[in-house]
């Protein structure tokens, strides 16, 4: 009973963050006057101080196990997304993990966010010697490709991608911004379909040779729609485009599920980060099919509860026109794409 409490919760924070979390549906592989995939990055225009403030590491560096950097959804922070799912999970299995902390609650510009996953990536593959894997869930599963296309000095740092229910061509799905004047934050703008960001984003290629690709989705994601759109086909890298569906025939999960208790993705998850390449659902033991709860989640934990209760003021400023509750801005437009973006600048 007390599992299925915590199905119900998380569903009906889910309704919330359906209405609103808009990410976008673009045409891979446009290749017309954005900057070829070999030009070194920009220099990053966040202070340092922030940067390195916005990152929190956990257990021990010299770990075996690969680490990992957590990065979080839009309208939720780290410790609301994972604290109580992810983050319990690898301190329990003494992986070494870190999560950033994105500015407005990750419902600034992405390619701000773009410029902390740098930093991060850069620091925890500095702190362990190793190649990482990159965990997030819906933006969070998308955005840390926009590092990987615009500053190439990271693809060597990275070995997995791994998106839950990503944004990777993003939504039709829309809450209530375009065209303007509509307002909305500045991550819905650019996560909608045929945004200025997602046709960058998906230039060129979707994936770098050496790095391995888990794409996990549901197909009942009521956000990103359709839920076909989080998968990847282009470029060199490995790639494995997984529906929960595709392991277990009666799984149901929401998008806010897959990005935190669903056991399916959870093993998943397990299977990329202890294998080489990506995740294979051929892997994955059947007897998961009837787990209510993804493992290390406790049904009797109190944050287990009130973590996604603290992210309901997020959610809604997502997701209902008008309102923000975390202190972030709207806008009336997508942000203008950076000079770098560009094959000719500015």
């Amino acid at each position: 009973m007390i599992s299925r409490r915590v199905h119900i919760v998380v569903l009906s924070l889910g309704l919330a963050l359906l209405l609103g979390l808009a990410p976008a549906f673009a045409q891979a592989g446009t290749t017309s006057g954005f900057a070829p995939i070999d030009r070194p990055g920009p220099e990053l225009s966040v202070p340092p101080e922030q940067l390195r403030e916005a990152l929190r590491c956990h257990g021990d560096p010299g770990s075996g196990q690969q680490p990992v950097l957590l990065n979080p959804a839009t309208s939720v922070t780290p410790e609301q997304n994972y604290s109580w799912t992810y983050a319990k999970a690898f301190t329990e299995q003494d992986r070494f993990w870190c999560a950033v902390t994105m500015p407005e609650h990750t419902l600034g510009d992405i390619q701000v966010a773009g410029e902390y996953l740098a930093h991060s990536v850069r620091e925890v593959h500095r702190l362990t010697g190793k190649r990482i894997a990159v965990l997030g869930h819906s933006q969070g599963g998308m955005n840390m490709r926009w590092s990987l296309r615009f500053w190439p000095d990271l693809r060597p740092l990275v070995d997995d991608v791994i998106g839950m229910a990503p944004s990777n061509h993003g939504t039709q799905s829309l809450k209530g911004c375009g065209p303007a004047p509509a307002e909305c934050e500045p991550a819905v703008w650019q996560q909608l379909a045929g945004s200025e960001f997602m046709r960058a984003l998906n230039s060129r290629t979707e994936t770098f040779e050496g790095i391995s690709y888990t794409v996990v989705y549901s197909r009942f994601d009521e956000v990103v729609t359709p839920p076909e759109s989080s998968e990847l086909h282009t470029g060199g890298g490995l790639i494995s485009n997984v529906a929960t569906q595709d392991v277990c025939a009666t799984n149901t999960s929401s998008h806010l599920l897959v990005g935190t208790i669903d056991p399916v993705t959870y093993a998943l998850v397990e299977d990329a980060l202890n294998n080489p390449g990506p995740a294979d659902p051929a892997r994955v033991d059947s007897s998961v099919c009837g787990q209510p709860l993804m493992p290390h989640v406790d049904p009797a934990s109190v944050d287990t509860y009130l973590q996604p209760v603290a992210a309901i003021p997020g959610l809604l400023s997502t997701a209902l026109p008008g309102v923000n509750l975390v202190g972030g801005r709207s806008v009336d437009r997508e942000p203008r794409l950076r000079c770098y973006v560009y094959a000719a600048g500015c």
